[in-house]
């Protein structure tokens, strides 16, 4: 069986088992205040462009987005992000369990706009009633989205400025940061979407690393006592050194990006195969998941040798499936699947 159910079934890329593996018996200090994680703060840094942001390791994706939006809402407020956002659909409820209500906007191909967000905002304000509901005090997006797709920069000009004129953080998920910004269809480069938003975070663990999240942190108001949250949440690895290694690695040599377009390429290569034979795709996912919309028979012959997420129910009978390269996809496996969509 080869898996392309997600991008994370693989443990880390090889070279930062090598470095993991030299420094295992050295002694450092805990909770991400050794020199490793130093050293990858300033990687980090100098990649977005932003000597002034303040970076944070936290260990996953969830706890990075419930510390994130509970460290930067009042009591009162909740997180405007897509119907089909990460936060609204994946985690279990993990940010409405610290207190805020995440507000779901109808989102198409995975995303919102800032029409929608503006009206969002507007009505709240004109209703009498207000106080009684829900404040919308930040809107989160996730790059790219759950539906593979990406936001263009003037998308994401767009929303921020909205955001800015209505005093509300712009959070942006970058748990697949890395695909994103390798895409073909991407037009914005990492220094530039740092300067788009308030805060968002550079993806490790479906990006190369075994586990780990890095936050950027932008705006000066967020970034105070930040790590009395990241405690309080569960974010906060003990071990810390063991994060910093892990970006320390991913941002010497390029080895990051260089990881993500190979994922992407091949993610293209299998695109290409399914509309060679007909088979429709969901969506315009350009990064490194894919949507085709198989009949029961195709999805039958396919399940035999690879595995794959069913997504959803398509017109006429059809699912709508998803498979994902990863940064260790190899050729092989892509050769293996390739050939089978051939033979449907």
């Amino acid at each position: 069986m080869i898996y392309f159910q997600c991008d994370y079934e693989e443990g880390c890329h090889p070279a930062i088992l090598k470095r993991l593996n030299e420094t295992n018996l050295e002694q450092t200090v805990g909770y991400s205040m050794d020199p490793y994680c130093a050293s990858a703060r300033e990687k980090i840094k100098k990649a977005v462009g932003r000597p002034d942001a303040d970076v944070h390791f936290l260990v996953g994706g969830t706890q990075t987005n419930m510390t994130v939006i509970a460290a930067a809402l009042k009591p009162w407020q909740g997180a405007i992000c897509a119907d089909t956002g990460h936060i609204a659909c994946h985690e279990t409820g993990a940010v409405e369990a610290t207190g805020h209500k995440v507000l779901a906007l109808s989102s198409e191909d995975g995303k919102i706009t800032a029409v929608q967000i503006e009206e969002t905002v507007k009505k709240h304000y004109e209703d009498g009633s207000r106080e009684h509901i829900v404040q919308p005090g930040m809107v989160y997006i996730s790059f790219p989205t759950e539906s593979g797709t990406l936001y263009s920069k003037q998308e994401l000009t767009d929303i921020y400025a909205v955001c800015k004129a209505h005093d509300m953080p712009l959070f942006i998920d970058g748990a697949r940061l890395g695909y994103g910004l390798q895409s073909p269809a991407c037009d914005v480069t990492l220094p530039e979407l740092a300067n788009l938003c308030d805060v968002f975070y550079i993806g490790g663990t479906k990006c190369g690393a075994l586990f780990g999240e890095a936050v950027v942190i932008l705006k000066e108001s967020l970034k105070k006592d930040f790590r009395y949250m990241i405690k309080q949440r569960g974010g906060m690895f003990a071990k810390g050194r063991l994060l910093g290694i892990q970006f320390d690695t991913l941002f010497t040599d390029g080895l990051y990006e260089a990881i993500c377009g190979e994922a992407v390429k091949k993610a293209m290569t299998l695109r290409e195969a399914f509309l060679a034979k007909g088979i429709s795709m969901y969506g315009s996912s350009m990064t490194n998941q894919q949507f085709p919309i198989l009949t029961d028979a195709q999805k039958e012959a396919l399940a035999k040798d690879f595995a794959f997420e069913y997504w959803g129910e398509a017109k006429d009978g059809k699912s709508i499936v998803r498979f994902c390269t990863s940064w260790a996809t190899n050729d092989a496996q892509i050769k293996a699947l390739t050939d089978a969509i051939a033979a449907l």
